[in-house]
């Protein structure tokens, strides 16, 4: 395993930690709130030094020649960047105190929780099967 691979990998656990402690804390505001920006931040910290170091939309972009898998996890790490700039709006929302958001903002949180985990699934299964 390349060093690079594992400083990634060491730090996708150490977002999904700090994500799914911040969805434990969902009912603590303050918590929440921090938890759950920190693991966003880092995890966009991380996507751009896979991009520095790896160039992972040249990569990406060549889909048609791509691993089925790679591909999938292409789909799912997309997927989750959009939701997180979906996701964070609805919660500044709610922390400004409009209630009126806060089914949409649990249905966006459990689909980014959901989109983030299947990334850090497919990275495993990327390095593995190739």
């Amino acid at each position: 395993m390349k060093i690079s691979s594992i400083l990634f990998f060491s730090q996708s656990i150490f977002i999904m930690a700090i994500l799914f402690t911040g969805v434990y804390y969902r009912k603590i505001k303050t918590k929440h709130i921090k938890l759950m920006g920190t693991g966003i931040i880092w995890d966009l910290i991380l996507i751009l030094q896979i991009e520095l170091t790896r160039h992972a939309i040249n990569t990406a972009s060549k889909a048609l020649t791509n691993p089925m898998i790679l591909n999938i996890h292409v789909s799912f790490s997309v997927l989750t960047v959009l939701l997180y700039f979906t996701i964070i709006p609805t919660g500044l929302s709610l922390k400004k105190g409009n209630e009126n958001i806060r089914k949409t903002h649990r249905f966006l949180g459990v689909t980014t929780l959901t989109s983030r985990t299947l990334v850090f699934i497919t990275s495993i299964m990327v390095y593995f099967l190739n």
